[in-house]
Protein backbone atom coordinates (compact mmCIF):
# COMPACT_ATOMS: atom_id res chain seq x y z
CA UNK A 1 0.00 0.00 0.00
CA UNK A 2 1.65 3.35 -1.00
CA UNK A 3 1.18 5.97 2.21
CA UNK A 4 -0.44 8.15 -0.91
CA UNK A 5 -2.98 6.50 -2.25
CA UNK A 6 -7.01 8.15 -1.54
CA UNK A 7 -8.62 5.89 0.61
CA UNK A 8 -12.76 5.96 1.34
CA UNK A 9 -13.91 6.65 4.68
CA UNK A 10 -16.93 6.00 6.37
CA UNK A 11 -19.53 8.75 6.68
CA UNK A 12 -19.11 9.24 10.63
CA UNK A 13 -15.22 9.93 9.77
CA UNK A 14 -15.77 12.71 7.40
CA UNK A 15 -18.03 14.05 9.82
CA UNK A 16 -15.86 13.49 12.65
CA UNK A 17 -13.11 15.45 10.84
CA UNK A 18 -14.74 18.45 9.60
CA UNK A 19 -16.39 18.76 13.36
CA UNK A 20 -12.46 18.45 14.21
CA UNK A 21 -11.87 21.37 11.91
CA UNK A 22 -14.16 23.80 13.33
CA UNK A 23 -13.24 23.31 17.17
CA UNK A 24 -9.31 23.46 16.61
CA UNK A 25 -10.21 26.77 14.77
CA UNK A 26 -12.53 27.69 18.10
CA UNK A 27 -9.51 26.95 19.68
CA UNK A 28 -10.92 24.04 22.12
CA UNK A 29 -11.32 20.10 22.15
CA UNK A 30 -13.96 20.19 24.08
CA UNK A 31 -16.66 18.35 21.38
CA UNK A 32 -15.95 14.92 21.00
CA UNK A 33 -13.35 14.87 22.97
CA UNK A 34 -11.09 11.35 22.77
CA UNK A 35 -11.40 8.96 25.10
CA UNK A 36 -9.36 9.71 28.22
CA UNK A 37 -7.16 5.62 29.58
CA UNK A 38 -8.10 4.53 32.59
CA UNK A 39 -6.28 2.75 35.17
CA UNK A 40 -7.23 -0.34 36.14
CA UNK A 41 -5.69 -3.32 38.53
CA UNK A 42 -4.38 -6.14 36.52
CA UNK A 43 -6.70 -9.02 36.20
CA UNK A 44 -6.74 -11.67 39.45
CA UNK A 45 -7.03 -14.75 36.66
CA UNK A 46 -4.06 -15.22 34.36
CA UNK A 47 -2.73 -17.53 32.21
CA UNK A 48 0.81 -18.48 33.78
CA UNK A 49 3.70 -17.74 31.51
CA UNK A 50 4.92 -20.86 29.69
CA UNK A 51 8.24 -20.14 27.85
CA UNK A 52 8.68 -21.65 24.05
CA UNK A 53 5.08 -22.26 24.18
CA UNK A 54 2.68 -22.17 20.56
CA UNK A 55 1.19 -18.77 20.05
CA UNK A 56 -1.95 -17.63 20.52
CA UNK A 57 -4.93 -15.47 18.86
CA UNK A 58 -7.80 -14.12 20.02
CA UNK A 59 -10.02 -11.55 18.57
CA UNK A 60 -10.83 -7.90 19.92
CA UNK A 61 -13.70 -5.45 18.91
CA UNK A 62 -14.25 -1.94 20.37
CA UNK A 63 -15.25 0.39 18.36
CA UNK A 64 -13.30 1.82 14.81
CA UNK A 65 -10.66 -1.13 14.00
CA UNK A 66 -8.23 1.97 12.82
CA UNK A 67 -7.21 2.68 16.73
CA UNK A 68 -7.73 -0.96 17.95
CA UNK A 69 -5.11 -2.55 15.44
CA UNK A 70 -2.64 0.68 16.09
CA UNK A 71 -2.89 -0.09 20.31
CA UNK A 72 -2.02 -3.44 20.10
CA UNK A 73 0.50 -3.28 17.19
CA UNK A 74 2.54 -1.19 19.37
CA UNK A 75 2.56 -4.14 22.31
CA UNK A 76 5.73 -6.01 23.21
CA UNK A 77 5.09 -9.75 22.33
CA UNK A 78 2.06 -9.32 19.92
CA UNK A 79 3.14 -10.92 16.46
CA UNK A 80 0.53 -9.58 14.21
CA UNK A 81 -2.82 -7.50 14.44
CA UNK A 82 -5.50 -7.78 12.08
CA UNK A 83 -8.23 -5.77 11.21
CA UNK A 84 -11.19 -7.38 10.52
CA UNK A 85 -14.98 -8.44 11.18
CA UNK A 86 -16.48 -11.27 13.33
CA UNK A 87 -19.53 -12.30 14.82
CA UNK A 88 -21.60 -12.48 11.07
CA UNK A 89 -21.20 -14.70 7.80
CA UNK A 90 -18.40 -15.19 5.02
CA UNK A 91 -21.61 -13.44 2.47
CA UNK A 92 -21.38 -10.04 4.62
CA UNK A 93 -17.95 -9.70 5.65
CA UNK A 94 -17.42 -6.51 3.72
CA UNK A 95 -16.60 -2.98 5.02
CA UNK A 96 -19.86 -1.58 2.98
CA UNK A 97 -22.18 -4.11 4.31
CA UNK A 98 -20.51 -4.60 7.64
CA UNK A 99 -21.32 -0.60 7.68
CA UNK A 100 -25.20 -0.91 7.81
CA UNK A 101 -25.10 -2.25 11.18
CA UNK A 102 -26.91 -5.44 10.38
CA UNK A 103 -24.90 -8.01 9.87
CA UNK A 104 -24.00 -9.01 13.01
CA UNK A 105 -20.28 -8.29 12.35
CA UNK A 106 -18.13 -5.95 14.74
CA UNK A 107 -15.54 -4.40 13.58
CA UNK A 108 -12.52 -6.07 15.10
CA UNK A 109 -8.86 -7.18 15.48
CA UNK A 110 -7.00 -10.57 15.28
CA UNK A 111 -4.09 -10.50 17.79
CA UNK A 112 -1.72 -12.89 17.58
CA UNK A 113 0.62 -12.86 20.65
CA UNK A 114 3.50 -14.85 22.15
CA UNK A 115 2.56 -15.75 25.42
CA UNK A 116 5.94 -16.16 27.29
CA UNK A 117 6.27 -12.21 26.29
CA UNK A 118 2.93 -11.05 27.30
CA UNK A 119 -0.23 -12.82 28.74
CA UNK A 120 -3.62 -12.68 27.64
CA UNK A 121 -4.89 -11.29 31.06
CA UNK A 122 -2.30 -8.16 30.15
CA UNK A 123 -3.31 -8.06 27.14
CA UNK A 124 -7.56 -7.77 28.25
CA UNK A 125 -5.75 -4.83 31.08
CA UNK A 126 -4.62 -3.05 27.59
CA UNK A 127 -8.24 -3.33 25.79
CA UNK A 128 -10.27 -2.54 29.12
CA UNK A 129 -8.12 0.64 29.60
CA UNK A 130 -6.51 1.84 26.69
CA UNK A 131 -7.81 0.66 23.25
CA UNK A 132 -11.63 1.86 24.03
CA UNK A 133 -14.72 2.73 26.49
CA UNK A 134 -16.11 -0.71 27.59
CA UNK A 135 -19.12 0.87 29.10
CA UNK A 136 -20.20 2.31 25.88
CA UNK A 137 -23.10 0.50 24.36
CA UNK A 138 -22.90 -0.25 20.75
CA UNK A 139 -21.05 3.18 19.66
CA UNK A 140 -17.48 4.30 20.79
CA UNK A 141 -17.14 8.51 20.60
CA UNK A 142 -18.41 9.63 16.72
CA UNK A 143 -18.97 5.95 15.41
CA UNK A 144 -22.46 4.82 16.30
CA UNK A 145 -23.63 0.94 15.34
CA UNK A 146 -23.30 -2.58 16.34
CA UNK A 147 -20.36 -2.84 14.09
CA UNK A 148 -18.76 -0.99 17.05
CA UNK A 149 -19.86 -2.92 19.94
CA UNK A 150 -17.41 -3.95 22.72
CA UNK A 151 -17.01 -7.66 22.52
CA UNK A 152 -14.16 -10.40 23.46
CA UNK A 153 -14.27 -13.61 20.64
CA UNK A 154 -11.94 -16.11 22.26
CA UNK A 155 -10.32 -18.94 20.40
CA UNK A 156 -10.33 -21.13 24.13
CA UNK A 157 -12.32 -22.15 27.16
CA UNK A 158 -9.11 -20.67 29.14
CA UNK A 159 -9.58 -16.92 27.29
CA UNK A 160 -13.17 -17.26 28.06
CA UNK A 161 -13.23 -17.75 31.79
CA UNK A 162 -10.03 -15.47 32.37
CA UNK A 163 -12.11 -12.42 29.95
CA UNK A 164 -15.64 -13.39 32.13
CA UNK A 165 -13.62 -13.33 35.40
CA UNK A 166 -11.95 -9.96 34.94
CA UNK A 167 -15.35 -8.17 33.71
CA UNK A 168 -16.68 -9.34 37.14
CA UNK A 169 -13.63 -8.20 38.99
CA UNK A 170 -13.84 -5.01 37.13
CA UNK A 171 -17.62 -4.38 37.88
CA UNK A 172 -16.99 -5.64 41.71
CA UNK A 173 -14.41 -2.70 41.81
CA UNK A 174 -16.38 0.02 40.30
CA UNK A 175 -13.28 0.62 38.15
CA UNK A 176 -15.42 2.87 35.65
CA UNK A 177 -17.89 3.69 37.78
CA UNK A 178 -20.58 2.41 35.18
CA UNK A 179 -20.98 -1.35 34.14
CA UNK A 180 -19.09 -2.86 31.73
CA UNK A 181 -21.03 -3.90 28.81
CA UNK A 182 -18.83 -6.34 26.58
CA UNK A 183 -19.85 -9.11 25.64
CA UNK A 184 -18.07 -12.97 25.57
CA UNK A 185 -18.22 -15.12 23.01
CA UNK A 186 -16.30 -18.03 21.28
CA UNK A 187 -14.70 -17.29 18.01
CA UNK A 188 -16.95 -18.63 14.97
CA UNK A 189 -14.79 -17.01 12.03
CA UNK A 190 -12.48 -13.57 11.59
CA UNK A 191 -12.26 -12.27 8.30
CA UNK A 192 -9.57 -9.82 7.63
CA UNK A 193 -10.93 -6.63 6.09
CA UNK A 194 -10.16 -4.55 2.95
CA UNK A 195 -6.05 -3.97 2.40
CA UNK A 196 -7.23 -0.07 2.64
CA UNK A 197 -8.06 -0.89 5.96
CA UNK A 198 -4.99 -2.19 7.51
CA UNK A 199 -2.57 -0.14 9.27
CA UNK A 200 -4.41 2.93 8.65
CA UNK A 201 -3.21 4.55 11.79
CA UNK A 202 -0.33 4.13 11.19
CA UNK A 203 -0.10 5.59 6.66
CA UNK A 204 -2.45 8.04 8.00
CA UNK A 205 -1.20 10.16 11.27
CA UNK A 206 -2.47 13.22 10.07
CA UNK A 207 -5.70 12.66 9.40
CA UNK A 208 -7.37 14.87 11.67
CA UNK A 209 -10.03 11.66 12.92
CA UNK A 210 -6.52 9.15 13.30
CA UNK A 211 -4.64 12.15 15.32
CA UNK A 212 -7.81 13.02 17.74
CA UNK A 213 -9.04 9.83 18.52
CA UNK A 214 -6.30 6.71 18.00
CA UNK A 215 -2.78 8.39 18.51
CA UNK A 216 -3.85 9.57 22.22
CA UNK A 217 -4.70 6.01 22.32
CA UNK A 218 -0.72 4.69 21.72
CA UNK A 219 0.72 7.75 24.25
CA UNK A 220 -1.79 6.17 26.70
CA UNK A 221 -0.39 2.61 26.50
CA UNK A 222 3.61 3.97 26.47
CA UNK A 223 2.46 5.79 29.86
CA UNK A 224 0.46 3.16 31.35
CA UNK A 225 2.33 0.05 30.24
CA UNK A 226 5.84 1.37 29.97
CA UNK A 227 6.96 -2.33 29.92
CA UNK A 228 4.60 -3.71 27.50
CA UNK A 229 4.99 -1.07 25.12
CA UNK A 230 7.39 -0.55 22.31
CA UNK A 231 8.03 2.55 19.52
CA UNK A 232 7.92 0.57 16.22
CA UNK A 233 4.64 -0.95 15.60
CA UNK A 234 4.27 -4.32 13.87
CA UNK A 235 2.74 -3.55 10.42
CA UNK A 236 0.18 -6.26 8.21
CA UNK A 237 2.12 -4.73 5.43
CA UNK A 238 5.34 -5.81 6.64
CA UNK A 239 4.38 -9.38 7.09
CA UNK A 240 3.00 -9.90 3.59
CA UNK A 241 -0.38 -9.79 4.33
Amino acid sequence: MMASKRYPLRAAHRVARATLAVVLMAGTLACQAAEDAVRIPAPALDVPSVANGPTQTVVLAGGCFWGVQKVFQHVRGVRRAVSGYAGGNAASADYETVSTGRTGHAESVEVTFDPSVVSFGTLLQVYFSVAHNPTELDYQGPDHGTQYRSEIFTTNDEQKRIAEAYIRQLDAAGAYGQRIVTRVEPLQRFYAAEDYHQDYATLHPDSGYIAHYDLPKVRNLAQLFPGQYRADPVLVAAAGH
